[in-house]
């Protein structure tokens, strides 16, 4: 196993499946599958920066509370870093970490010219007001303003935080530099230079590799029964598309629980209960309520967590009842349970590869925003498909040409661009 030098990291318990270890674990896989020098093997497995930081922030009761801000930029070989900021109570260093890795190589896996990063507070954002929430905002990118930028680091929102912290961000370095910058950050309003499409691209990317692995199987989205772990941005977006699409949604789940009907939600009615209930399900009259851990093992063609990691775990693997599983969340089926879905059979559409429509419009809306030049949804619907499909078709061609598994082969493809990419520009000194 990896063990990065430079990286002061929390030690887990025991019993936690560490996303940093699971992470650096695939990296491994594709090196030796690569057969990558020891040396650039051992400067991909560390982060090329750490940055914690401190944030003051007086709450509306006049309280003084410190909170830790992370943002790890793991490479920028082929670009500036990009990644999200989250704010959730189990955000870790070492959480982080993993994330800013998988963002290297899923940048590197579309074809775009950024490197990994991420960033996270350790927070649960509906226990502050917006007001603190603004002020625990603008304090944490004053305390990053020397570290992102539109040519160095570009963040963008992830669980917790929206358009609205986006929009704090970009004026919070804007007012610090003296002019407005719409590229320092990626997911804002479309008043301030955010992209149309961005909102549901992520839920649209798993759509449409989902759509292009049944092509493969000889099936189509048309009947084609779903679940879907999470109902959130990705995860509603996702129920959205495929409902759209003629596919049979037939159970969505929030962190309260879920719901369930064999002959298909309507996802459009859901939606609007949920909205009209704090955000919940509970209670919802036209479907059967079920928990998570039921969800994930119903009979289904294709399943999606699009919540949190470590969901498909060796306790439950065996229970799992769905051909396709595509990661909509980062890192939700752990090292031994994908091992065990691949010798059943069961197609595993990579994180890296299932959940990159997001990344790809934050690029298509920072190339608009650097130029000044916006584009109509179609055209960036439409370029973000064509990166999609594109490099899903890469996975399964590596996956055939080397006899490897699908995600092996999205790595092989991540890992193998950025080393390259790091070979031929050297090291300086």
């Amino acid at each position: 196993m990896i063990s990065p030098s430079m990286l002061p990291l929390e030690t887990p318990s025991p019993a936690h499946i560490c996303p940093f270890d699971q992470a650096c674990s695939y990296l491994e896989a594709a090196a030796k599958e690569l057969k990558l020098d020891q040396g650039i093997l051992e400067i991909l497995s560390n982060p090329r920066k750490v940055i914690t930081v401190s944030i003051p922030v007086k709450l509306d009761n006049g309280e003084i509370r410190v909170l830790a801000g992370h943002r790890v930029q793991h490479s920028d070989v082929l670009g500036p870093y990009k990644g999200g900021i989250r704010y959730h109570p189990a955000v870790t260093l070492r959480e982080v970490s993993a994330l800013a890795m998988l963002m290297t190589w899923k940048c590197a896996l579309l074809g775009i010219p950024y490197g990994g990063a991420k960033g996270g507070i350790a927070i649960a954002p509906k226990s502050y007001s917006v007001g603190e929430l603004e002020r625990i905002t603008r304090r944490f990118i004053s305390e990053l303003i020397k570290d992102i930028g539109p040519s160095v680091d570009i963040p963008a929102p992830d669980m917790g935080t929206s358009a609205r912290e986006m929009a704090w961000m970009m004026d919070t370095y804007s007012v610090n530099v003296g002019h407005s910058v719409p590229g320092v950050v990626t997911g804002k309003p479309l008043s301030i230079g955010g992209s149309l499409g961005r909102e549901m691209a992520t839920g649209r990317g798993v759509m449409i590799v989902v759509r292009e692995a049944l092509k493969d199987q000889g099936k189509s989205l048309e009947g084609t029964r779903v679940v879907i772990q999470g109902f959130g941005n990705v995860g509603g977006a996702a129920a959205h598309l495929f409902h759209e699409a003629g596919a049979k949604v037939i159970a969505v789940s929030t962190g309260s629980g879920g719901v369930y009907s064999e002959s298909g939600l309507d996802i459009p009615g859901v939606k609007a209960y949920m909205m009209e209930n704090n955000k919940s399900l509970v209670g919802y009259p036209q479907a059967i309520a079920i928990s998570n851990a039921e969800l994930l093992i119903l009979p289904c063609d294709v399943l999606i967590p699009a919540a949190l990691e470590n969901q498909i775990t060796e306790e439950n693997v065996n229970q799992i009842q769905a051909r396709i599983v595509a990661e909509a969340a980062n890192g939700p089926v752990t090292l031994a349970a994908d091992r065990s879905l691949e010798a059943r059979g069961v197609t595993v559409l990579p994180d890296i590869l299932a959940n990159a429509g997001g990344v790809v419009v934050s690029y298509l809306e920072w190339v608009q925003g650097l130029s000044y030049l916006f584009w109509d949804e179609e055209r960036v619907n439409g370029e973000m498909e064509k990166l999609m499909v594109h490099a899903y078709h890469q996975v399964v061609e590596q996956s055939k040409k080397r006899q490897i598994p699908l995600r092996l082969a999205a790595y092989t493809l991540g890992v193998g661009r950025v080393a390259k990419a790091l070979a031929d520009r050297g090291l300086y000194p």
